[in-house]
C-alpha cells in the first residue's frame, strides 16, 4: 500500500494526493449521509408504529379499568342483595 501511495504521490504530486484525499473524504461523507437518511426514515416509521401501540395500550387500560369498576359495582350489589352469600365470606 505504501509503495502504491508513494507512486501516486510521485506521479501526480502533492496536488494529486490532496485531490485523492478530498475525493475519498467526499465518498465517505456521502455514504454517512445516506446512512443517516436511512436511519432517520426508519426512526420516523418506528415512531409512528410506537404511537399506534401506545394508543392501543391506553385504550386497553381504559377498558380494563371500566371492566373492573363494573365488577366492583356488581360485587357491591350482590353484597347488598345477598349479604350471607358464600363468596363474600372469603372476600
Amino acid at each position: 500500500m505504501e509503495a502504491e501511495l508513494a507512486a501516486a504521490v510521485t506521479q501526480f504530486g502533492v496536488a494529486g494526493l490532496i485531490g485523492w484525499m478530498w475525493m475519498t473524504e467526499r465518498r465517505a461523507s456521502a455514504a454517512r449521509e445516506k446512512q443517516i437518511g436511512e436511519l432517520h426514515d426508519r426512526i420516523m416509521r418506528e415512531r409512528t408504529e410506537l404511537e399506534v401501540l401506545v394508543t392501543a395500550l391506553k385504550e386497553n387500560t381504559r377498558a380494563l379499568s371500566a371492566l373492573e369498576t363494573g365488577q366492583r359495582g356488581l360485587v357491591a350489589l350482590l353484597d347488598r342483595v345477598w349479604p350471607g352469600r358464600p363468596e363474600s365470606a372469603g372476600a
